[in-house]
C-alpha cells in the first residue's frame, strides 16, 4: 500500500478516519489514475486516426480534382490539335450565317461547302475566336473531346420544338415556291 499523504496522516492521529478506509480510498484513486490512462491515451490513439484518415480523404480528393483538371486540358489541347490539322481551307466569297453564342456569326464558303454543310457533311466548330469548317468525322472526334467547340452541325438530329396541328393547319393555306432560295 502505498504511504498516505500528510493529510490523511493528520486525520488518522486525530481519529477521524479508519486506516482501512484511508486505504480503500487510496486503492479507488490509484484505479481512477491506471483507469482513465489507457482510455485517454485509446481516445488521443482515435482521434489521431480520425484525423489521419480525414486527411487521407481530403487528399484523395484533391488529387482526383488535379487529375480530373489535367485531363480536361488534355482533351482541350487533343480538340485543338484536331481542329488545326483537320480544318477546310477557305476558298469562298458567299456568306454562310449561323447562329452561335446568342448572335448570328458569317463564314465565307463556297458553293460546295454549302451544299456540304447543308447536308451535314461538313461541321462548324469554334476555334479561339473564330470559326472553322471542319470535315464530319474530324467533327465527331472534337465533339467526344469536347462538344462545347461544335457550332453547327446539320448532319445531327436537332431538338426542334414540337408544332401543334392547329399551326400546320394554319401554314398549310401559305404555298412555298419551290425554286425560293434563301
Amino acid at each position: 500500500m502505498a504511504k498516505p499523504n500528510p493529510l490523511q496522516e493528520q486525520l488518522l492521529k486525530a481519529g477521524l478516519a479508519k486506516k482501512s478506509k484511508v486505504a480503500e480510498v487510496a486503492r479507488e484513486q490509484q484505479k481512477a489514475r491506471l483507469g482513465k490512462a489507457p482510455s485517454d491515451a485509446a481516445e488521443i490513439q482515435r482521434e489521431a486516426e480520425r484525423v489521419r484518415l480525414e486527411k487521407v480523404e481530403r487528399d484523395r480528393a484533391l488529387e482526383a480534382e488535379r487529375r480530373a483538371r489535367a485531363r480536361a486540358g488534355e482533351l482541350a489541347a487533343q480538340a485543338r490539335q484536331i481542329i488545326q490539322d483537320k480544318k477546310l481551307p477557305r476558298t469562298g466569297e458567299s456568306e454562310y450565317r449561323f447562329p452561335a453564342d446568342g448572335a448570328i456569326r458569317t463564314v465565307l464558303v463556297d458553293d460546295d461547302q454549302r451544299r456540304k454543310l447543308a447536308a451535314g457533311s461538313v461541321v462548324i466548330v469554334r476555334f479561339g475566336d473564330r470559326y472553322e469548317l471542319l470535315p464530319r468525322a474530324a467533327g465527331e472526334k472534337v465533339r467526344e473531346r469536347d462538344a462545347s467547340l461544335v457550332v453547327l452541325d446539320h448532319g445531327q438530329a436537332s431538338e426542334t420544338t414540337p408544332t401543334s396541328s392547329e399551326d400546320d393547319a394554319y401554314y398549310a393555306q401559305f404555298k412555298v415556291p419551290d425554286d425560293l432560295i434563301w
